[in-house]
């Protein structure tokens, strides 16, 4: 890997401004994709939107940011790390600016896409910035502290959404991207060396990555039209006919391709794929929670929209004091029963969340079900991303990482879309409580049963020690480098 300037220290100056601007510029990405939920509601009212209007504003931006992000990190070891992530956050805030002064959903929902894109092109850039700025003592700090303050930056975001839209208006979710994206731009500029890959692939995987989004897109288009078009709607078959279709070409575009941005091959560890499986039921059951939960909270209960956005802080705060040790424990234990109770404890959490009615109560209503939601994923997800990525040769950790978090964010693009059509929405609305109300219900009874099925897949596909295999010739020998680019451009 080469390196642009002389490797940092973490306790030098230089050191902190680069974690300041990974950090605030990661932030950017992660805590819009969460602060938008609590702002549907007021968007609905204010653009006229119907469901379907509103799942789009979720989706649009899901929808190109899975589609998109192992090309970001790719482009980041060919074209450099910093250049790319400055591009991403100008791209972003460029988006977030047209998505606050949007005159309609239909323009918002197009600028929600466009904010996908540069998201797909900041983020893998973080970590690759640090993994490539600091030497080698002084990464697993920096990324140490690089996660933490992604927590509470994480944890602050939904105060800080449901104060603007409660204080002024939605679009100042939106409008607050630009003056700090233009700090981390300076920042980057100033303090960030650069550095590329140079073994990375002359060749980018497009087949993969146009197959990849048509198949994403067919699907989430049919799903979330379904119910107002209804299921014999020529839009709709012809959507999940291309869906469909579009998934398949991509299996075989990988199978077939040279330097492929998914190798098929590392499906075949037991370890590797029972984790990615897990992974799609709860991220899956994760993405119809915390789309519908403040939503609900909102327009059925009757919460403002700053009480709703910190109604989760209690569970992302028992996650910042719990995932480490219960990945130390997991490391002690094994991945398997760590991974099975954690589900399971979430679903008891999902099924309270179920019974959150007209005139609930956050202290004996909403808190004790957000309680049992941060215990569970705290016991579930530290384990769950150590399996996801030891199950693999060390050369293809960077794949990895990046499959699990693709697989985590098309769960949960398809769980938005299918979840109201499967609780009985119709062509009910979002935003009308007496409607809202039973979907709401049966949608979290729909992911008590996504838990209960990932638990039950952990238990029989997780085994109790994960030993790293010896990658066999055929995919690692003589080091290619495409396959040391994707597992770069993964990991980031």
């Amino acid at each position: 890997m080469a390196v642009d300037d002389t490797l940092l220290r973490y306790h030098t100056a230089r050191g902190r401004w680069v974690l300041f601007a990974t950090v605030l510029g990661s932030s950017l990405a992660f805590i819009d994709a969460t602060v938008v939920n609590i702002a549907l509601p007021s968007i609905g009212r204010d653009l006229h939107a119907d469901a379907a209007g509103l799942q789009w504003t979720v989706n649009g931006y899901a929808l190109s940011l899975a589609s998109l992000i192992l090309l970001g990190g790719s482009l980041g070891d060919r074209f450099g790390r910093k250049r790319i992530f400055m591009i991403g956050i100008a791209w972003f805030a460029i988006a977030s600016l047209l998505c606050g002064l949007a005159p309609s959903i239909e323009l918002l929902i197009g600028a929600r896409v466009l904010q996908g894109i540069g998201g797909a092109l900041l983020t893998p850039g973080a970590l690759a910035i640090l993994e490539a700025s600091f030497q080698q003592e002084d990464r697993a700090r920096a990324i140490g502290a690089w996660s933490g303050l992604g927590g509470i930056g994480g944890a602050f975001g939904p105060f800080l959404g449901g104060w603007l839209v409660e204080a002024g208006s939605w679009r100042y979710v939106f409008l607050i991207n630009v003056p700090v994206a233009v700090l981390v731009l300076l920042v980057t500029a100033r303090h960030v060396p650069e550095s590329r890959d140079p073994a990375a692939g002359r060749r980018f995987d497009i087949a993969g990555i146009v197959t990849g989004a048509i198949g994403l897109g067919g699907l989430t288009y049919g799903f979330t039209a379904w119910p107002t078009r209804g299921p014999g709607d020529p839009m709709v078959l012809v959507s999940l006919a291309v869906g469909v279709a579009g998934l398949v070409a991509f299996v075989l575009a990988e199978r077939r391709s040279a330097q492929p941005m998914v190798p098929l091959e590392i499906f075949r560890h037991k370890a590797f794929a029972g984790a990615n499986l897990v992974t799609f039921l709860v991220y899956a059951a994760n993405g119809g929670i915390f789309f519908l939960f403040v939503i609900n909270l909102q327009v059925v209960a009757g919460f403002s929209p700053l009480a709703a956005g910190t109604a989760m802080l209690p569970a992302t705060i028992l996650m910042l004091l719990l995932s480490a040790r219960s990945g130390a424990l997991g490391q002690r234990i094994g991945p398997r029963i760590p991974m099975t109770v954690g589900p399971l404890i979430c679903a008891v959490a999902v099924l309270l969340m179920s019974m959150i009615g007209p005139g609930a109560s956050y202290l004996t209503d909403v808190l004790p079900a957000v309680i049992i939601l941060g215990l569970g994923l705290s016991t579930l997800v530290a384990p769950l991303t150590a399996t996801a990525l030891g199950s693999l040769d060390d050369a293809h950790a960077g794949i990895a990482s990046g499959v699990n978090n693709a697989v985590a964010r098309a769960a949960s693009l398809l769980a938005v879309a299918i979840l109201p059509l499967a609780a009985g929405l119709g062509a009910g609305s979002l935003t009308v409580s007496d409607q809202l109300h039973p979907v709401f219900r049966n949608a979290m009874l729909i992911c008590v049963g996504l838990m209960v099925g990932g638990a039950a897949l952990a238990f029989v596909l997780i085994p109790n020690r994960i030993t790293k295999p010896t990658p066999p010739r055929s995919f690692c020998d003589p080091c290619s480098p495409p396959v040391q680019a994707s597992a770069k451009s993964g990991a980031q």
